[in-house]
């Protein structure tokens, strides 16, 4: 079987708590654009011939199962396994790869974090066509930062290779000047990952099992280890607290804004327009200021929404003018007229045509 064509799996690392999060809500659950975070992390990787994907669970990992059966990409094989304890990413992965057939390590594993909702698909497929190409044992996605404080450093050795990743707690002061760093985002020759995960120790700062050490495992046993920097930092943004949550989803708000702009949607001013992840918008929809759509909304073709409207998994025919307007799970017909002022109860149904009156409500039928 060639490079090109071997099979891949993938690894999804999700079992932390997220202290910083303050929350009882698992981290990997907190929700960017309606969606929860390891639900686009998964939206990622299913843009890649992935056979089976691995999710490593822990911190209440039967709320992060249900979440991910429930809600999980069509066509994605998933199989749970759980870290009972937290020791790190280097157990993480040794966990994870009891998910994955025994009798099949002539593939590749991507490896990446449950918290980079962020991260592309075009970016992801790079990654593995870089190791491919490579002919590497491993490939990590790598960023340059202007402030690297807190991230682990890319040391590079003979060839300009890889040689090690040093974490921000362990390293020299000449280390802690290289600008370049691990993002936690990988891709691994199957057959090599388990031999040098048990050669790694958790003699470092935190006394957790790296597995950012089994990279310098590899490199020393003399395997090819390379790199692919990824051009938009953005991408690799990890979340571990309520502000940097609110970053990413700024950013994929306006991702998702462009992408229907492009696809024939007006918005009078994108920077006050809230459109969810699985929203719904037909061409020649035109959106004004002060719009939220959460949830499973779906607009028609034609059909004007705002000035200052919420609505909530609702849907909206074709032609119809919605102003002012707050709804949850309606249903408003094509060429109907709504608003402004107006509340629709759970469950109303706007009938065709219809005018709900400036000022007026309309309850459930």
């Amino acid at each position: 079987m060639g490079a090109m064509t071997r099979d891949l799996t993938a690894v999804v690392l999700a079992a932390g708590e997220g202290t910083r999060m303050r929350s009882t809500r698992p981290k990997p659950l907190h929700r960017l654009c309606g969606r929860p975070m390891v639900l686009h992390v998964l939206d990622a990787l299913a843009g890649l011939p992935v056979s089976r994907v691995v999710v490593v669970v822990g911190h209440r990992a039967e709320w992060v199962t249900k979440t991910l059966v429930e809600h999980a990409p069509a066509g994605l094989a998933i199989e749970f396994v759980e870290q009972p304890e937290q020791r790190g990413t280097g157990d993480a992965m040794a966990v994870a790869l009891t998910g994955l057939p025994e009798d099949d390590d002539e593939g590749d594993v991507v490896v990446l974090p449950g918290d980079t909702p962020l991260l592309r698909p075009a970016t992801l497929a790079g990654l593995v066509r870089r190791h491919r190409s490579s002919d590497a044992a491993a490939t990590l996605l790598t960023a340059v930062l202007d402030d690297p404080t807190g991230y682990g450093r890319v040391v590079r050795g003979r060839d300009d290779a890889v040689a090690r990743v040093v974490e921000h707690g362990d390293a020299t002061d000449e280390e802690r000047d290289v600008h370049e760093v691990n993002t936690s985002i990988y891709c691994f020759r199957r057959s090599v990952v388990a031999p040098a995960l048990r050669r790694i120790s958790p003699a470092n700062a935190q006394g957790e099992y790296y597995l950012t050490d089994a990279v310098g495992v590899l490199y020393q046993a003399g395997h090819r280890v390379v790199s692919l920097v990824v051009d938009d930092t953005m991408e690799v943004a990890g979340v571990n607290d309520r502000a940097q949550l609110a970053v990413a989803e700024a950013e994929l708000r306006d991702r998702i804004n462009e992408r229907w702009m492009r696809r024939g949607v007006t918005m009078w001013d994108p920077e006050r327009t809230y459109i969810d992840a699985d929203v719904e918008l037909e061409a020649d929809v035109v959106l004004l200021p002060g719009v939220i759509l959460q949830g499973r909304c779906s607009i028609g073709t034609h059909a004007e929404i705002g000035p200052d409207c919420h609505l909530v998994d609702t849907r909206v025919g074709e032609g119809a003018r919605v102003s002012g307007t707050v709804a949850r799970h309606a249903e408003i017909g094509a060429d109907a007229r709504v608003g402004p002022f107006s509340v629709l109860e759970e469950g109303a149904t706007v009938p065709p045509g219809a005018v709900v009156p400036p000022g007026s409500g309309l309850g459930a039928r």
